[in-house]
């Protein structure tokens, strides 16, 4: 995974807008866990999730990245954030929610990775407690390596961001982003910000598997809440942890 230590100010400038994964949170807790007193989001990042909950519930962040923690820290200050690798994390202590959104999962490379959280996952939830997690599906993948190089520009200077894919054995699609900052220093300079970001997708059918043995499946839907596919943009999931 990446480190992030000079890309963390620039991160928000790149991503997507975080507002309806949000919402999708929010809902997902209204629908199953309406009582939780207690969230822990996975890879939190710049805390652009867990700034726009409304669920009430007292929120922790995880992520590995100091630097974007800090970010976090100024976004969420009434948050509790931890740095620790979503892969192996212990805390001690369970939450009646655990999401991991904002297709933080396929940041992880190869499926032990995956199987890893969704232990780690299953280990910090109460008894009942609910799994709200997205990804990013092979399909959608594909649909990116596809596209030529986007450009962005922003108050301060201007994003390009390159996406190559792969298909890997076993349907599995390997995305590498190519994104390159060009910070505006004077009227003049321009400071290069470089980093290369992985993007791992599985078949859903290979996910439910990694999530078939300590977690009932409540909803598994795609952007307009239809059954998600292999060729959906993105696969919503709701899971209740079993035992």
């Amino acid at each position: 995974m990446v480190a992030y230590q000079r890309f963390a100010p620039f991160y928000d400038v790149v991503m997507d807008d975080p507002g309806p994964r949000a919402v999708r949170v929010d809902a997902a807790v209204a629908r199953y866990r309406p009582d939780a007193a207690s969230l822990l989001e996975l890879g939190c990042g710049t805390g652009s999730i867990l700034a726009r909950l409304t669920t009430g519930a007292a929120l922790t962040g995880l992520d590995r990245s100091p630097e974007m923690l800090a970010v976090c820290a100024s976004k969420v200050p009434g948050a509790r954030l931890v740095e620790a690798d979503m892969r192996s994390f212990d805390l001690g202590e369970e939450f009646d929610v655990v999401a991991c959104v904002f297709d933080t999962v396929n940041h992880l490379l190869d499926v032990p990775s995956w199987a890893s959280l969704i232990a780690c996952a299953h280990r910090h939830l109460t008894g009942g407690g609910l799994f709200v997690l997205d990804v990013n599906t092979v399909g959608e993948l594909r649909r990116l390596g596809d596209e030529p190089p986007w450009v962005y520009d922003f108050d301060g200077g201007t994003a390009v961001i390159d996406v190559t894919f792969a298909e890997g054995d076993g349907g599995l699609g390997l995305t590498d982003w190519d994104v390159r900052i060009f910070e505006r220093v004077t009227d003049t300079r321009f400071e290069l910000h470089h980093e290369r970001i992985g993007e791992l997708a599985l078949p859903l059918a290979r996910v439910r598997e990694l999530l078939a043995d300590g977690f009932d499946l409540l909803e598994e839907v795609d952007e307009d809440g239809l059954a998600a596919t292999d060729d959906s943009i993105k696969a919503y999931y709701a899971l209740r942890r079993r035992g």
